[in-house]
């Protein structure tokens, strides 16, 4: 079987900034995720019945339904009509889809990162907040200064592993016609009538992308593991 890869010169760029595109995409849901599942993963502990209860339906609505609904319905459901379409190179941003995709991959990679810090909480030995409560330190600062330090250690493998999950998921955005890069590669198919290279290819990328990842998450790993031996 003989490939044709004849369209990458002239198409490169379609590649190359829809892999920006979607690592830029990748690292706004990771942060506003993260910051969106500590919350949450705080207000799950919390003794107020009715903050408990809506941040359980919140994860539950997230965790139970596909992530390719929750796109469609915050495009049609969020009006950003008057944000504007930004040049990216051989790309355009369209801001007025943008926002609404970021917005819902976040809130959607907070419903899991919330349930990975609960487990990262709950994995702190008990005795140390025993220790902390036993020094007069108050529950607020104990939780910041005690727990969550060594949470955030434990979980920070599962938030690498949340990070390349995003990488990939952000394909989906395609679905509302951001220019990422899947979205790109169907561009650059359309163009040149080239079946199925343009897609192998944007394939090639995404596993550049996860494979560069998961080392470097690797690398994390064993500097926490020597850290905690030491």
């Amino acid at each position: 079987m003989n490939f044709d890869f004849s369209f990458l010169p002239k198409y490169w760029g379609y590649f190359n900034y829809g892999v920006l595109v979607t690592v830029m995409i990748s690292v706004c849901v990771v942060f506003f995720g993260t910051i969106l599942g500590v919350l949450v993963a705080l207000a799950k502990r919390s003794h107020i019945k009715i903050l408990n209860w809506l941040v359980s339906f919140y994860v539950w609505v997230f965790r139970g339904t596909p992530m390719v609904v929750q796109i469609m319905i915050a495009f049609l459901w969020m009006n950003f009509k008057s944000a504007p379409t930004v040049g990216f190179g051989t790309v355009e941003l369209d801001f007025s889809r943008l926002i609404p995709g970021i917005i819902i991959l976040s809130l959607n990679s907070g419903a899991y990162i919330s349930e990975i810090v609960r487990a990262g909480i709950e994995a702190v030995p008990k005795g140390q907040l025993e220790a902390a409560y036993s020094l007069g330190i108050k529950p607020g600062k104990t939780m910041r200064y005690v727990v969550l330090p060594q949470a955030f250690k434990n979980i920070l493998p599962a938030l690498g592993n949340e990070f390349i999950t995003v990488i990939k998921d952000s394909s989906l955005l395609q679905t509302i016609g951001i220019m990422e890069l899947w979205n790109g590669a169907q561009t650059v198919l359309a163009t040149t009538y080239i079946p199925i290279e343009p897609l192998l290819f944007a394939a090639f990328y995404y596993l550049m992308l996860t494979t560069v990842l998961t080392a470097g998450q690797k690398w994390l790993e064993s500097r926490l593991g020597k850290g905690q031996k030491a």
